[in-house]
């Protein structure tokens, strides 16, 4: 998951109350208001208090109002410069201080920060609003976008000058002072549910179930890290001599993958698939009633049929209708091998004398098995090779392998929280490229999941010095535990590769305007991150990184060869859980909702076909990539950029090198000038040509 690449007009513009400005009292104490003297001038976390962000992002909003008012005051003529550059240039104050605070209320929250964003987003809302339908100043922006042919712009700007009018138009613009009225109300309504929704989520997945055990028969089959890590968990909840499983994947999977207990494999799985739909006061199906139903109001206001065409309007798929015909495909294939996966795990129960059907709770077990039975492979076998600090140092060797740069640990680099590392990363001749920080494990003030986000995007200045990015890397992997390090499970390393992917977009994005930098099509979004998966894959690089954590045993050929031949082991589970929860998505931002989320979720499943032994990656009710993370009607970017990832990692195939210089130069210009263009014409530029789904095919094993 990422949360990179906002635009400025949802970031940069994005803060604010609907009230008149008012003159802001600046405490000159609080650190927001004057320049931080932190290294690469990062955020002083060991500065900031909770009471520096709200007058922090009204004095932002006070500068940014006057920046507005310095546009549309101006009686020249609008020109580029005295109307687009000078917008795309303004509300660094408020942008800096709602990146801080809001990554920390992802990454580093607690009651008195989650309180106050339930104060900040209404701003937030109303701000974007008050920018968006500004009459005067759309009025010199359009005046800028009619005359764009005749300006002598060069492509950056005439690209600028495009995102910006589309922006405003998508916003609002163009709609009468009534219907505008309506819109601010509905984007206010509708912030203030996705919050709920999210604040809700982490209450049910942190701290609204735990699976107690107090028999260490009921451990039985566990390996002894997965034991250690739920007694250490047991002391942190003060049930010492007992074990704790969470809903936290470390700790949630190896029970499901190992523990021979069934009844508290379903125990724990249902708690899971039960969040935010226990009637408590985090249940989120009344959420997700209002939410569908004011994204559909607001789609219909726009002029747009429903929610998910207005989404997709501006991604390389274009229309729901193609990203339905696009997923369609996949899905009979992939349902087909799930179908044949769910029967050989039913025949591994009856070899063994059960007298059950394989249930979703069972799937992980069973899996487990036919893997050992198949290929001679378990996780207990791999995991002790996959210790953190060396898939870190795997990570760090292949950046240096494609692109020379170098990550350097930083002491003197502030921290939001003492778990957190920060890097320095530098070009080969030690150029600064920008500033990494890595959060790795799972802690109750954190968000579940993995992403990337930034605290500064790559920009440049009003002298044209370039401003550095700064990166951030959140995950929630398996902790340390007695004398036994960290290890990952592969899907745990598939992962850190991913959102490093992401964090190397960030780094090297170059462009002259916030607008266009980095930005690029939501259905884009991912191809950075998943082609780093395919290296992580790789034996050459495996080689370097999997080291047996007790022994420093470089991972067997036997493992590899193992590994590689598993590869497409239960890629029929895990493809339709995928795209079933793909599919869920478009239809609740396509399909007028009847009233009952349940039923909704149920019929959408049985429409597909889904068969019953799998559940969508994410049921509705805790699915907050859509209904809290930015990803409405977008699920499906994931498996359009596999596409994207597969074709362009076979090119490295094809060439026999697998760090191609020429192919990493071109990947690299891709990274940097990724928002310059369409999203198709920069992956073109890279690859040569239109994009194959064969080789997603093949490593799926779909064909």
């Amino acid at each position: 998951m990422i949360k990179i690449g906002t635009t400025v007009i949802a970031l940069a513009l994005l803060l604010s109350s609907c009230n008149p400005k008012k003159e802001v009292k600046r405490d000159m104490n609080n650190p927001f208001f004057t320049e931080f003297k932190t290294p690469f001038q990062v955020p002083p976390f060991n500065e900031i208090k909770l009471e520096h962000y709200l007058p922090a992002i009204d004095a932002g909003i006070a500068d940014q109002l006057d920046e507005i008012k310095a546009i549309t005051d101006n009686k020249e003529e609008p020109t580029f410069e005295n109307t687009i550059q000078a917008f795309d240039q303004s509300g660094i104050l408020v942008g800096r201080t709602a990146l801080t605070f809001f990554n920390l209320n992802s990454a580093n929250t607690n009651e008195q920060m989650q309180a106050l964003a339930r104060e900040i987003t209404p701003k937030i809302s109303a701000h974007r609003d008050n920018i968006a339908l500004n009459k005067e100043l759309f009025k010199r922006v359009k005046s800028v976008y009619d005359r764009r042919q005749e300006l002598n712009l060069n492509p950056d700007q005439l690209r600028v000058v495009e995102k910006y009018y589309l922006d405003f138009e998508r916003s609002g613009a163009n709609l009468p002072d009534d219907k505008q009225a309506e819109l601010r109300k509905l984007n206010d309504e509708l912030s203030m549910l996705e919050l709920q929704f999210g604040e809700n989520n982490l209450a049910e997945t942190n701290k609204n179930f735990k699976l107690v055990v107090d028999s260490e028969a009921d451990l039985k089959g566990l390996p002894a890290e997965v034991i250690a890590a739920a007694a250490d968990q047991a002391k942190q909840d003060s049930m010492e001599g007992k074990w704790v499983f969470t809903l936290q994947k470390p700790s949630m999977i190896p029970f499901l993958q190992f523990a021979e207990n069934r009844d508290l494999r379903e125990k724990l799985y249902k708690g899971y698939l039960n969040r935010g739909n226990n009637g408590n006061a985090n249940d989120n199906k009344e959420i997700i009633g209002k939410l569908v139903k004011l994204r559909d109001q607001k789609a219909k206001l726009l002029g747009f049929s429903n929610f998910a065409a207005y989404a997709v309007d501006v991604n390389m798929a274009k229309t729901p209708e193609n990203i339905n015909e696009f997923l369609m495909k996949l899905w009979a294939p992939a349902l087909e091998r799930a179908k044949t996966e769910r029967d050989d795990m039913q025949a591994m129960i009856g070899k063994e004398g059960g007298k059950f059907k394989l249930e979703s709770w069972d799937w992980w077990y069973y899996a487990e098995k036919v893997r050992k039975a198949k290929y001679d492979l378990d996780e207990a076998q791999i995991k002790p090779y996959f210790k953190l600090d060396n898939v870190i140092e795997g990570l760090f060797y292949t950046a240096n392998k494609l692109y020379g740069i170098k990550f350097i640990k930083r002491t003197d680099i502030p921290v939001y929280n003492e778990e957190v590392t920060a890097y320095e990363v530098q070009e080969a001749d030690g150029k600064h490229i920008g500033v990494l920080y890595m959060d790795y494990h799972p802690r109750d003030s954190k968000s579940n999941g993995a992403w990337c986000t930034t605290f500064r995007d790559q920009m440049y200045n009003n002298d044209g010095q370039m401003v550095t990015p700064v990166v951030s890397v959140v995950c929630n992997f398996t902790r340390p535990s007695g004398d036994t390090p960290a290890l990952l499970s592969f899907e745990e390393v598939t992962t850190l590769f991913h959102e490093a992917g992401h964090a190397l977009h960030a780094l090297f994005t170059d462009g002259p305007y916030r607008r266009i930098a980095g930005v690029v099509p939501q259905d884009f979004v991912e191809l950075p991150s998943q082609i780093m998966e395919n290296w992580a894959k790789e034996p050459e690089v495996m080689r370097m990184y999997a080291k047996h954590y007790q022994t420093g045993e470089v991972i067997p050929e036997m493992l590899i060869d193992k590994l590689e031949k598993s590869a497409q082991f239960n890629q029929g589970f895990e493809t339709v859980e995928y795209l079933a929860a793909s599919l869920l998505d478009m239809d609740w931002h396509i399909t007028d909702f009847t009233g009952d989320v349940e039923a909704f979720e149920k019929a959408s499943m049985d429409k597909i076909g889904l068969i019953s032994e799998i559940a969508p990656r994410y049921r509705s009710t805790y699915f907050s990539h859509i209904f809290a993370g930015g990803y409405s009607a977008g699920y499906y970017v994931y498996i359009w950029a596999a596409v994207l990832d597969a074709d362009a990692f076979d090119a490295f195939k094809q060439s026999g090198n697998l760090f191609n210089p020429e192919y990493a130069a071109k990947f690299r210009t891709l990274l940097t000038k990724s928002g310059s263009d369409e999203g198709m014409v920069i992956y073109k530029n890279f690859r040569g040509q239109e994009p194959s789904i064969e080789p997603l095919l093949v490593r799926r094993g779909l064909k």
